[in-house]
């Protein structure tokens, strides 16, 4: 997999679709804790007539550990290398999580041609990701961790969907020392800045979501000047994985209603 250079010198992953880079792009921004499998349901739905960009942060499986806590502009800086080496433009952003809140920051910064923000919210104070995180070598505790992760009717439907993502897990997600120091830069606030959103943004949350409130996720949609919210009742915090089939519609569509104004 390519890796980019950060603006402090630090080594930075990301996966792209080279084959289509002169398509319109769309970034993929995940939470912190989690590899780019948490892309695995978003991303065959986009791909084909977009090129999909796969960002990573510092510390990710690609990329130097961060040294000390990240801020929210340093994740934006490693994103924003990411665009720039894959040749991304002015992507659409699909952001999680963590990756909701750089994904607005890069937005604030005009780089954006539209947002789509899942299980996310203006601000992460407040918010404990740590129960999502778990020792990649540790099969047991990455199983714990998916009761954070996925609602109990989900996990109890799908036990094959559960054993598949332990997999991914332990194949790709980053230590939980540096994920929480990914986590550092949840303490960002955007709620003041959020008018200054013009581009068309889309949030995606699940009611159930034990992460991030759901309230944050309205509030998210309320505050951005040409912002959708799309809600699933009973879905966790993995949303898109949960309710893949209608939050894909839901995401492509967006996607062309945007790409035809």
């Amino acid at each position: 997999m390519p890796t980019t250079t950060a603006p402090d010198g630090t080594t930075v992953g990301y996966g792209v679709d080279a084959e289509r880079r002169d398509r319109p792009a769309v970034a993929l921004v995940g939470d912190c804790g989690l590899g780019a499998w948490q892309w695995a349901w978003q991303h065959p739905a986009v791909a084909g007539p977009r090129a999909v960009v796969t960002a990573e942060y510092r510390g990710g499986t690609r990329a130097a550990p961060p040294g000390s806590p990240c801020d929210l502009a340093t994740l934006a800086d490693d994103v924003r290398a990411v665009l720039d080496a894959a040749g991304a433009g002015r992507p659409h952003l699909v952001g999680a999580g963590l990756g909701g809140l750089v994904a607005l920051s890069l937005a604030l910064d005009g780089e954006v041609r539209s947002l789509t923000l899942l299980g996310t919210g203006p601000t992460g104070v407040g918010v404990d990701p740590s129960p999502l995180f778990a020792d990649p070598d540790d099969p047991d505790a990455l199983r714990a961790s998916l009761d954070a992760a996925l609602s109990t009717g989900f996990r109890e439907r799908h036990p094959d969907v559960v054993d598949r993502i332990v997999g991914w897990r332990r194949a790709d997600d980053p230590d939980p020392a540096v994920a929480r120091r990914q986590a550092a830069a949840l303490g960002a606030d955007r709620s003041s800045r959020l008018v200054e959103v013009t581009v068309p943004a889309m949030v995606v949350h699940g009611g159930a979501d034990a992460v991030w409130p759901a309230a944050g996720a309205e509030r998210l949609a309320e505050g951005l000047p040409r912002g959708e919210c799309y809600r699933v009742d009973d879905a966790g915090h993995l949303v898109g994985c949960e309710a893949a089939a209608p939050v894909n519609d839901a995401l492509v569509g967006f996607l062309d209603r945007v790409e035809s104004t």
